[in-house]
């Protein structure tokens, strides 16, 4: 338990990384947690598309860099991205993904890997290029994007947390 406790406080976003892919066994394990996060009434709809491709993952950064406004890569050249979509129809659709990304961050954490949430993938499939880029992966229907999850080795050193805002938990007994 206390491992858990130790990733869980320790695990930061990184946003610079090694070009070297992770392995087959990490990703394994990452996605495998990430299969097991809760979802409202246990129903499990959410999608992970993986993308170690680095076409692919160009093509996905200029998109969602331009919904952005900018011109610089916003997966921070991370050689893994699993985007998280979820089903449209599903009223949990943000709770359930994000406690999928969540998952995703922290195994990655675990096994000594860097990761990061990375926004804008709703507004990216909500284009003709997300659109057309989703059909082109296989996924099919009209799934809606809850976020990105960029994995590599950290190039960037752990930093210490910030300090936690007073005033954010109340006690009712």
């Amino acid at each position: 338990m206390k491992s858990t406790i130790d990733d869980l406080l320790g695990r930061r976003s990184s946003r610079e990384y090694s070009p070297r892919q992770i392995s087959d066994d990490d990703l394994e394990k990452i996605l495998l947690a990430g299969e097991y996060a809760p979802s409202a009434r246990d129903r499990q709809t959410s999608l992970m598309v993986v993308l170690q491709d680095s076409e692919a993952i160009a093509e996905l950064s200029r998109l969602n860099a331009r919904i952005m406004g900018t011109d610089s890569d916003p997966f921070y050249g991370a050689p893994t991205v699993i985007v998280v979509l979820e089903s449209r129809s599903n009223r949990n659709a943000v709770a359930d993904g994000s406690l999928v990304l969540g998952n995703l961050m922290n195994a990655a954490h675990a096994l000594g890997l860097g990761s990061c949430w990375v926004n804008r993938a709703y507004e990216e499939f909500e284009t003709e290029e997300g659109k057309a880029m989703l059909r082109r992966w296989g996924i099919s229907g009209d799934p809606v994007g809850i976020g990105h999850c960029i994995i590599g080795y950290p190039l960037d050193l752990p930093k210490k947390a910030s300090p936690r805002h007073d005033g954010r938990i109340y006690r009712i007994r």
